[in-house]
């Protein structure tokens, strides 16, 4: 619509105005509004509208033969340079979606979303990407029954696109064949960092070799203790939703990231345990959610933000932070947010 409220204006000022050539500037900037918002075919069209309706223009107010190629050429030179760029960024969109889309199945093959009920614990999940345009990031998840209880993860690899992708398939297998093996937390945490840093020293050609590492946060519910157990690699800390409280139940001795390659003390990075009986919630975030913030620059905070609510179930935990974040924000988030919620079943 305005591209052709533009042409009209042009030929009505130019034919109906105080001064020549009064219309000539609307006649130039149809095509540009053209491009902005129509397909490709349609700013051609109103392109070679525009330079007919600029020739009719001239002939009809009786103008000179050199007036007219003047005219006719600005018109048709500013359309010109608006259909190229029009093309070129068409074509780098068309680029960026197919690199998107190859990293987004990517995703989907690495990051299935786990069943709602593994063992006694319900299961909910959600990922959000920022936008649109953003590169598919490493945020991941994972959930697993074992003869030691259900074990779940939630991580983070540095990074976006692809290489973060085949970093976080890394994690998410190491830990979907140990948690079934490695007695300990300790112990499944120490098979993933093997993982990463073999996997590591196997691309070292590429230059984000040394990058490619990931915080996380291993759990392990007890189905007849009622009891959660924490191992923290360099994550945000869990949040225990328990009587409209919500508590983050930070580290007693806080670990490095995995994939690092560096000797751990015996001594650090301990497994903390907590008390998880039937109506608790078990909230895990990745930092998209940490680090979300408002028009003023304030971070979201689920402690205070969630305090005081009731929920009936995981998946309810999981919506209303998603709809929280997101008011929060006012939509404009900077990075993707994995969500994770546990809760134990009878």
């Amino acid at each position: 619509m305005v591209p052709v409220l533009l042409l009209i204006g042009g030929v009505v000022l130019d034919v109906f105005g105080p001064v020549p050539y009064a219309g000539l500037p609307l006649l130039s900037a149809g095509p540009l509004a053209a491009c902005m918002v129509l397909t490709f075919r349609g700013a051609v069209i109103t392109a070679a509208a525009a330079c007919v309706l600029t020739v009719c223009v001239d002939v009809l107010v009786n103008r000179p033969l050199t007036a007219l190629v003047v005219d006719l050429l600005d018109v048709a030179v500013i359309s010109a340079v608006a259909l190229w760029l029009k093309w070129v960024v068409q074509r780098q969109g068309q680029r960026f979606a197919a690199v998107r889309a190859v990293a987004e199945v990517a995703q989907r093959a690495v990051l299935p979303p786990p069943p709602a009920r593994v063992g006694t614990v319900s299961v909910a999940t959600r990922y959000e990407c920022a936008h649109a345009e953003a590169l598919i990031g490493g945020d991941f998840y994972a959930v697993r029954s074992s003869p030691f209880g259900v074990r779940a993860l939630i991580g983070d690899v540095r990074g976006k696109g692809l290489p973060a992708v085949s970093t976080m398939a890394v994690a998410t297998s190491a830990f979907r064949e140990a948690a079934e093996q490695a007695a300990t937390l300790r112990e499944l945490a120490a098979y993933m960092e093997r993982a990463l840093t073999r996997f590591a020293a196997d691309v070292g050609d590429q230059p984000d070799a040394l990058e490619r590492f990931a915080t996380a946060v291993l759990v392990e519910i007890s189905e007849t203790e009622g009891r959660v157990r924490l191992h923290h690699r360099g994550h945000p800390p869990p949040y225990l939703i328990r009587g409209g409280q919500v508590t983050p139940l930070e580290p007693s001795i806080p670990g490095l990231p995995l994939g690092l390659g560096m000797p751990e003390d015996p001594g650090m990075s301990g497994c903390d345990t907590f008390p998880f009986h039937h109506g608790d919630y078990l909230l895990l975030v990745t930092d998209g959610v940490t680090e979300a913030r408002d028009r003023h620059g304030t971070y979201y905070e689920p402690r205070t933000r969630l305090a005081d609510r009731e929920f009936r179930t995981a998946s309810e935990v999981v919506d209303t932070l998603v709809a929280d974040v997101t008011d929060w924000t006012g939509g404009r988030r900077h990075d993707d947010m994995a969500i994770l919620a546990l809760t134990p079943v009878h």
